[in-house]
């Protein structure tokens, strides 16, 4: 269930004090859109967990990720 949130992707959003490129973050978001689909494949329990516990990591680090592009939380 944690295929998403160990994802290059996630990794690249968790860590702000990073410097990343453009086409770096671009893959990272190409490759965690394939696994999305991936994770489509499974039952619609599986794909509504997997998808509700992303979303609530990303709703943690939205703040992280606000500050860190010059924006308060």
């Amino acid at each position: 269930m944690n295929d998403l949130l160990n994802t290059r992707f996630i990794s690249l959003l968790a860590e702000p004090s990073q410097k990343v490129t453009n086409e770096e973050m671009s893959n990272a978001y190409g490759k965690f859109t394939e696994q999305v689909k991936t994770v489509g494949c499974s039952d619609n329990a599986t794909v509504l967990r997997t998808l509700n516990v992303t979303r609530i990591e990303l709703a943690v680090l939205e703040p992280y990720i606000s500050t860190s592009r010059g924006k308060m939380p």
